[in-house]
This record gives structure tokens, C-alpha cells and sequence, in this order.
């Protein structure tokens, strides 16, 4: 089996794909997927180094998110409805690699209209921006929303997910480029440029001088998103992509009477498992009715270049969500 082992912690650039990597073998809980695509994410290249939260024990497999089949040798574990050879889509640790085992509640079957490609990078992003605004921020249709990052996976999920919910999108964002691909393919109503300063009258001036109703920053612009926040705004706090955790003046939120709200999807599973499964069916549904769709970045890597992937991600490059493909067999979106 090829994978991408950590054997030691370090840079992702300094590791390659080994060939003859054994098959995992599953649990009582698990089943088995033949990974056909993965879904990158900026935390795998912390987590080879050591440096993110989830520290497997050496050597691991890198890799968080997948969609693929259901293996014909797979068990199939009591009170699991899935099947062999079934189309599905999840997350779980060691997906860049042929096989994965996987805890058979972290497993959702891909809808027919979403394609390997784009299923796999779904489990982790979508329900992340969909429940910092539906179940955090309690988004209403004709709100003003901002979005950092716009363009990128969690980003140009939010900016989908609010226009589907009717709101007023602003697409923030370091470059015209990412601005543009924000409002072409996440359908934002207006763009701004964060690296501009005083980028904030230009929000205030969109939105009459009013402010944004949701803040949503996947970055770590908290505090500068807070001179153009509306009276009883609410900013969420998805991220510190930009690297520095963020001390907010409290003076600010008192004054403006906001509300600063986080989000730790991950966390769901053990502290509100009644939730999940209702995040999961509204973004189905969404899915299903063609309001939003999957965003992928238009270089789709394959295995062996797995690197080449991770290094775009790091230096800003890549917009929507990155992706690997490890089996060439694809099927056609019909989104």
C-alpha cells in the first residue's frame, strides 16, 4: 500500500511517499475505505511537525479528510448501515494513503452528485462554517455577513452557506484575485482588500454606515473586523490562520455590544452528538438543492505529489479546498 508516513517529525517537504506501507486493519468500530480523493488541510503540515493539537504516536500516516468506497473486505460493523463498495466520504487519521480505517460514525454516504473530488474535502469544512453561522451566530436573511479569508476551504463555504440563507455577503480577502474568485464562484456581493488599510470604511460605506451583523474569521482579524461590527454583532472565531491568537480589547465588546463567539466543531462528537447529525442533513439538503456546491482548487495533486500540494496551501496559494487524488477512477459531478 503507498502512504505518506511521518517517521519522524518534521517539515512535510521533507518526506515522500513510501510504497510498501502495511494495511490497517480494522477495529470492532471501523470499516475500511479505499481512498480515492483526500482533502489537504493547513493543520497536516503543523501536524508533521508536531506543532498541532493531535499528536499520533510515530510513525503515522498523514491526513484527516477522504471520500472513496467502502472496501469489499471490509467488516461491517453491528448496527452500521453502510456497504461494501458504497461511495462515502469522512475523516479520520491516516487518509493519505490507498486504504484508511475508519470509526463508522465518522463516515457519510456521498451524495450522487458530488464527485470523489469534491467529497473530500467536505467533513471538515462545510459543517464547520455551517455551524458557526446557523448554530453560533444564528444568521438571518438580510444580515450584513464579512468573511476573512473568503476564498479559502472554510471561507468560500461561509460565503456560500449565508447566500443560500439570504444574507448580504462581503468577501474579504489578502489580493483582487482571491477577492474575485470569492464573488465568481462563492457568489459574495461584494469583495475588500484586508492587506488595504482602512479597509473597514470601505465595509462601513457598503453597509451605510451601519457595520456587519456576523463576522465570520477563519484568520485571526478579529479585532480589526470589530471597527466595522454593527450594534449587537456577533464575531465568530473559527481560526488563527495567520498565526497569532488574538487578544480582543473587552472595552470593545462592551461599547459596541457584541457578542464574541467561538467554534470547535471537532468538539461536537463528544460534547453535543445530538447536533451532528442535523448539521449534516440542512447541508445535504443544500447540496441536494443546488444552492451551494463544493469548491475545489482547479491543480488536483496526486498522490506521489502530495508535497507539491501542502507547499501551495503554505504559501497562499490555493483558493477553495486543495485536493489529492489517489485512484484515477472518477465519476463526473452532475452539481
Amino acid at each position: 500500500m503507498r502512504a505518506f508516513v511521518v517517521k519522524e517529525l518534521t517539515h512535510p517537504s521533507n518526506i515522500s511517499v513510501t510504497d510498501n506501507v502495511t494495511e490497517p486493519t480494522a477495529g470492532p468500530e471501523h470499516v475500511l475505505v479505499d481512498v480515492y480523493s483526500a482533502g489537504l488541510n493547513f493543520f497536516d503540515i503543523l501536524q508533521s511537525q508536531g506543532k498541532y493539537q493531535n499528536k499520533p504516536p510515530l510513525p503515522f500516516i498523514l491526513g484527516a479528510e477522504f471520500a472513496g468506497k467502502i472496501s469489499q473486505d471490509s467488516p461491517i460493523p453491528k448496527g452500521c448501515n453502510l456497504k461494501r463498495g458504497q461511495r462515502v466520504f469522512g475523516s479520520a487519521q491516516g487518509c493519505y494513503a490507498d486504504k484508511v480505517a475508519v470509526p463508522h460514525w465518522n463516515v457519510i454516504p456521498l451524495p450522487d452528485n458530488i464527485s470523489f473530488d469534491q467529497g473530500a474535502g467536505l467533513f471538515i469544512t462545510w459543517p464547520t462554517s455551517y455551524e458557526a453561522l446557523v448554530g453560533r451566530a444564528e444568521l438571518k436573511k438580510g444580515e450584513w455577513v464579512l468573511v476573512t479569508a473568503a476564498a479559502g476551504g472554510v471561507g468560500i463555504a461561509a460565503v456560500q452557506i449565508a447566500k443560500a440563507l439570504g444574507a448580504n455577503v462581503i468577501a474579504a480577502a489578502g489580493s483582487q484575485a482571491k477577492i474575485d474568485i470569492a464573488k465568481r464562484v462563492g457568489g459574495a456581493d461584494h469583495g475588500v482588500n484586508y492587506s488595504v488599510p482602512g479597509w473597514q470604511k470601505e465595509v462601513l460605506a457598503l453597509t451605510s454606515g451601519k457595520g456587519v451583523n456576523v463576522i465570520y474569521d477563519p484568520v485571526g482579524l478579529i479585532n480589526d473586523s470589530l471597527k466595522c461590527i454593527a450594534w449587537k454583532g456577533r464575531a465568530l472565531v473559527i481560526g488563527f490562520a495567520a498565526g497569532t491568537i488574538e487578544k480582543i480589547p473587552m472595552n470593545l465588546v462592551l461599547l459596541k455590544n457584541v457578542a464574541i463567539l467561538g467554534l470547535h466543531w471537532g468538539a461536537y462528537t463528544q460534547k453535543e452528538p445530538e447536533r451532528v447529525p442535523t448539521v449534516w442533513k440542512d447541508i445535504l439538503d443544500l447540496f441536494a438543492s443546488g444552492r451551494v456546491k463544493p469548491v475545489i482548487y482547479d491543480t488536483v495533486y496526486k498522490l506521489e505529489n502530495l508535497v507539491d500540494g501542502l507547499t501551495a496551501l503554505e504559501r497562499r496559494e490555493t483558493w477553495g479546498k486543495t485536493i489529492i487524488r489517489v485512484k484515477d477512477e472518477q465519476e463526473k459531478a452532475r452539481l
